[in-house]
């Protein structure tokens, strides 16, 4: 609402030469590492697959300015009415009739999937604004008998309201296509929100509003103002202070409960901030959408100048608001020279970092399975989450599933310098979790010298030293057992240097207790909810294996189940069928698909059909390390599983009662043939791998670890 932002306190920087120096070591632990891996993916991956894996930094994002509207006739319209909506949009007008057609315009050509009706309230116009109206098809037009204000509109127009929810939109608004769907999928995907606000742009593209911040004295600040809307810091789901009410969706029965906007605040002006603070008071949230884009065009209606107008009454509710909440705001919020980005997300407990190789994508690597769930667990614990991968990439659908997750993504051309991005923000980092060898092992120094009261976690996913070592013995590969040293040394180097440590099994945190005495140590594995029950063992045929292809065991694992198992198998039932599924196949897995029984899928974006199909899922990995998320999807979906030893090491799993393991050809084949024809072993094995996750791989094993963490670390 003020225009003039709040001043961040100063902090002294550290010195250009010093800066420089880290930055050219970071430069340097960073070439060697990845000189190192590329070496390392030639000889496993050759050069098309190493190629493969490098991704140029995207270019910088231009401002997208709104073209100007040609003016629109009020007969041409035509707006949904549905009898049962989901939404109601409540529009209220005071002249301005072509603002207020463009704004029905946009409305009617936005392509949202939920069902709205338009409820436009002509609120004693001065000029035909509700004759005009009257001629739109399919609008609700309300008239007030006298001027009521903004205020009074909007609860006239929601007492019409047949939606479950209640969207207020001014009229000096144009919306982006699919501004609703992203608005109410807020409520979807975090329940516990009673508010959830879009990201209001200025027609020149320039970002108007990201959330709002109330400061103690009462003075509000629209979060990014003239920022640029792509910025890292404005695109991720957060909660808020309050959003403004030019573009605010509430559950209808709660602003009926609440009794609508207050007419304490008449005609208009920290209503919409007061509404914020009733809404929390019920125990429910205030969430900013970014994903929900809307243009205001600022003053259109109201006017800028404080002194005259609507705007005076800007001045006199302030004063009405902080005696109304002086004891909420003493309490919980901040100075007003605290600065924007410090007091830009409400309910934050502590700051924390989160680095990866790359952005998780769930639906493609058991890795990208356990990071979504352990960010997902940071933000509901109250954390205020960073990420950004090894290259600072944008990787669209990825990228923006985390940040509709809560969590802040930084990418190019916003990350920039990785040294430069740690000195502005790493002395306000609480905790930094780097995932992988290859990822800390550059940044250590780093991030001991810029985030110095942050406590670092090494999260090495799995030893790599030891799934390298294992590649290397059964291929024979001296080479490969120099290369597995070297890891090996690293992550051991990393392991003593970090304050925690994170491993995937009992069996990896025995191993460190050994290699690694005195170190913290500490198992956070896989993460799975499990799921519904599926069709029982008659509605089921066939084998599934998952497994991306990138990662060289999973390659392996295929030749061998096509090459020596799968044959033994079908000589015995040929009706038995093998499901491959993973991206990235190299050519001779996709031409398995040419031979009988065996079907190729590629990537598959949703396992769901297949999970609920196949009566086996087959683990035949000849080497690796750590906990295998192929068997841990499986198990969690009551799908009977057939592996190796080492593709359920340190999972707690029960030969013949939650599993069953073989390790050469012709008892894998044997085994694959018991629970596919066995109706009892089947059920048994699906109920025991369900039970095991429930007790060793649910999100209710990880959060005791998480909330122990968090509470080490100092109070904010």
């Amino acid at each position: 609402m003020d225009a003039s932002p709040p001043k961040a306190p100063a902090r002294k920087p550290a010195s250009p030469a010093r800066l420089w120096l880290e930055a050219l070591d970071w430069r340097r632990r960073r070439w060697i590492s990845l000189l190192r891996r590329g070496w390392a993916s030639l000889r496993v991956r050759g050069l098309a697959g190493t190629l493969a894996r490098l991704r140029p930094p995207p270019p910088p994002a231009p401002l997208r300015p709104v073209p100007a509207q040609a003016a629109v006739q009020p007969g041409s319209l035509r707006l949904p009415c549905p009898d049962a909506p989901r939404a109601s949009i409540v529009v209220p007008v005071h002249g301005q009739i072509a603002l207020t057609l463009a704004c029905l315009q946009s409305l009617a050509a936005s392509g949202d999937a939920a069902s709205f009706e338009v409820i436009v309230v002509d609120d004693a116009s001065p000029d035909d604004s509700a004759a005009q109206l009257a001629r739109v098809e399919g609008l609700r037009l309300h008239r007030n008998g006298r001027n009521l204000g903004f205020i009074g509109s909007i609860n006239a127009g929601a007492a019409l309201a047949r939606g479950e929810c209640l969207v207020l939109l001014n009229n000096d608004t144009t919306v982006a296509p699919g501004w609703l769907d992203a608005l109410l999928r807020t409520f979807d995907e975090h329940p516990d929100t009673g508010i959830a606000g879009s990201q209001l742009v200025y027609p020149d593209g320039r970002l108007q509003e990201a959330g709002a911040i109330i400061f103690r004295d009462g003075l509000c600040w629209n979060h990014g103002r003239f920022e640029h809307p792509d910025d890292p810091r404005f695109r991720f789901v957060r909660e808020v202070d309050y959003v403004s009410g030019a573009a605010l969706a509430i559950p209808r029965a709660l602003f009926e409960r609440l009794g609508g906007l207050d007419a304490h605040f008449a005609p208009a002006y920290y209503e919409d901030a007061d509404l914020g603070m009733r809404v929390r008071r019920e125990g429910l949230r205030v969430r900013y959408q970014p994903a929900s884009v809307v243009v205001h065009h600022e003053g259109a209606s109201a006017g800028t100048d404080p002194t005259a107008g609507m705007k005076a009454h800007q001045a006199i509710n302030r004063e009405r608001f902080v005696a109304r909440w002086r004891e909420v705001l003493e309490r919980e919020h901040l100075p007003p020279g605290a600065g924007a980005d410090a007091a830009s997300e409400r309910g934050r407990r502590h700051r924390v970092l989160v680095l990866d190789a790359c952005t998780p994508t769930p639906e493609r690597d058991s890795g990208s399975v356990r990071m979504r769930a352990l960010l997902q667990l940071l933000r509901e614990e109250g954390c205020h989450v960073a990420f950004f991968n090894e290259t600072g990439s944008h990787d669209g659908e990825a990228t923006h599933a985390l940040q509709q997750l809560g969590v802040e993504c930084w990418h190019g051309p916003w990350l920039g310098d990785v040294p430069r991005w740690l000195a502005r923000h790493g002395a306000a980092l609480d905790l930094v979790i780097a995932s992988r060898h290859t990822v800390l092992e550059p940044l250590l120094p780093l991030l001991r010298s810029r985030a110095p009261k942050a406590t670092l976690v090494f999260d090495t996913v799995d030893l790599h030293f030891l799934r390298e070592q294992r590649a290397a013995e059964l291929a024979g590969d001296r080479a490969g057992l120099r290369a597995a040293e070297r890891t090996r040394r690293t992550e051991l180097a990393l392991v003593r240097a970090s304050d925690r440590t994170w491993v995937v099994s009992e069996a990896e945190r025995a191993l460190l207790a050994t290699l690694a005495p005195g170190a913290h140590v500490e198992v956070v594995s896989n993460i799975h909810e499990p799921a519904a029950p599926g069709p029982g063992f008659e509605a089921r045929s066939g084998l599934l294996f998952v497994g991306g292809f990138r990662h060289p065991p999973n390659v392996d694992a295929v030749r061998w189940l096509a090459d020596e198992i799968l044959p033994r198998v079908r000589a015995a039932d040929p009706s038995i069928a093998l499901h491959v599924v993973g991206g990235d196949a190299p050519a001779d897995i996709t031409a398995l698909g040419r031979r009988d029984g065996i079907t190729v899928h590629g990537h598959v974006p949703d396992l769901g059909p297949l999970l609920q199909a196949c009566r086996v899922s087959v683990a035949p990995l000849r080497y690796g390390a750590g906990v295998k998320g192929k068997v841990n999807q499986a198990l969690a979906h009551g799908l009977p599983v057939v592996a190796t030893a080492c593709a359920v090491e340190g999972m707690h799993l029960r030969e013949g009662e939650d599993v069953l393991v073989a390790d050469d050809a012709a008892a894998f084949a044997r085994a694959v043939l018991r629970a596919h024809g066995d109706a009892a072993l089947w059920a048994r094995l699906s109920e025991g791998g369900l039970a095991n996750t429930r007790r060793h791989f649910s999100p209710d094993v990880v959060r005791p670890v998480l909330r122990a963490l968090l509470g080490s670390l100092p109070p904010r």
